[in-house]
Parts: C-alpha cells; structure tokens; sequence
C-alpha cells in the first residue's frame, strides 16, 4: 500500500469514528483500525528514513479550542509523546498552542487523532452528568485529566505493539535476535535524538510543563471514557 493510499484509508476511518450516526462500537472500531495503521505507518517512515539524509522532523501549530483548552492541550501532548514526537506548550493571547515536533506522517497523524479525539471526548462527556454538588468546571477539568491518562495508555500499547512487530518482521529480522543492520531501537533512538535537536533549534530555552493540582472528581469517569475506546487492541494488532 503506497504512502497516499494508507493516509487516504486512515481519514476514511476516522472520519467514519467522527459521524454521529456511528454507533459507539463502530466508532470504537473505527478508531482503533485507524490507529494501528498511522502506528505502523510511523515505525515504517523511521526506518526508511535511516538510510536517507536527516531532515524529515518538521513541525506543526494545534490551536486549543476552548472551553478547556489547557486540559485539551495536555490531551494533545500525551498522544504526542506516545506517538513518538516531542509536543511544546505555548501560551497566546489567544489562548494555547501545542506545537508537535517529529517525522511528518507521525505528527500528521497525531493531527488527525487530536481531532478524532476531540469530538469523541466531546460526546463521552456530554454522556457524562456532573454530580450533585460538584462544581462543574473542576469535574471536568478532572474528567479531562482521566480521560487523556486512558489515551496514552492506549496508544502506547499500540506503539509498543507496532515496533516489536516491525523489529519482527524487518529485513534481516528473526526471533532468535539474529539480524541484519541497526534494530529498530536503535533506529528510533537515532529519529528521537533528530527530534529532541531540533526542538532545542527552535526552542533553546524550552522548560518542563508545571504540574497541576486537579480538585475535581471526576477522573474517574473521564478514565472509563478513555477506556470504551480501548477494548481488544492487542488482538485486532495480531489480527491486522
């Protein structure tokens, strides 16, 4: 499958996860094809890219839409890091930049799944009542912070799926671990190293993100809602 016609078929899928006629199994469904295929799509660019000149991390600007738009931002950076790309926090007079940094069909794609994601968060927590005596705002800032622990934890499992399935199935590779050429560690350690330069290039003076201090209860909830979208991942890898 060419590079156009796997991205094409990955906007297809998240498109169909998007409509409102879907159910929330087709759109579990349909969210996670669409993940497996971009998680595979980035292990296989890094490693094409290794036998080709360095210049393939780029950048690109998420604007937060509000209401929430710091908790949505955070949401962004998790998909990002578990994508294998570094995300910056930037604050506007406009409101919140994330700026992704990585190989383009990986920041591509977290592109694509931040905005999946976002009318998907959108619908759970519209599901989601605030309870009685719960200051609505603090819940679901909390339901936020659940909801975007339960993603990365998803996507990381994809990842970790995808890259011993490439390492597995590469050139040279075997399950005795006798193969030829770098591993696909060592070429993702030498991508992730590209990217962690230049984000020094264009922000020289970056600094960790603060913690924040969540008084909401509603974590919990936001967790099962991250988790709906997570049901038999390791089987439909295997399977794909």
């Amino acid at each position: 499958m060419s590079e156009a016609s796997r991205l094409n078929k990955i906007r297809k899928l998240l498109a169909l996860a998007e409509d409102p006629a879907a159910t929330p199994a087709e759109a579990e469904a349909f969210t996670e094809k669409a993940m497996i295929l971009m998680a595979r799509h980035g292990i296989d660019e890094a490693l094409l890219a290794e036998e080709q000149p360095s210049g393939h991390v780029i950048n690109r600007r998420l604007v937060m839409p509000s209401p929430y738009s710091r908790d949505k931002a955070t949401l962004a950076s998790a998909i990002s890091l578990a994508s294998r790309c570094r995300a910056v926090l930037l604050s506007t007079q406009r409101g919140f930049v994330v700026q992704v940094f990585g190989l383009e069909s990986n920041v591509r794609a977290v592109d694509m799944l931040f905005t999946s994601l976002l009318v998907q968060a959108s619908h759970e927590m519209g599901r989601t009542p605030v309870p009685p005596g719960e200051h609505a705002a603090a819940f679901r800032r909390s339901w936020w912070a659940g909801f975007t622990i339960a993603v990365h934890a998803r996507l990381d499992r994809i990842r970790r799926e995808a890259e011993e399935r490439a390492e597995a199935t590469r050139p040279g590779g075997s399950s005795d671990g006798n193969q030829d050429g770098p591993s696909v560690a060592l070429v993702l350690a030498h991508r992730s190293d590209e990217i962690d330069d230049e984000v020094a290039r264009v922000h020289p003076n970056v600094r960790p993100a603060r913690g924040r201090n969540l008084s909401g209860g509603g974590r919990a909830a936001g967790y099962k809602s991250g988790q709906r979208v997570d049901l038999g991942v390791a089987a439909k890898i295997s399977a794909t």
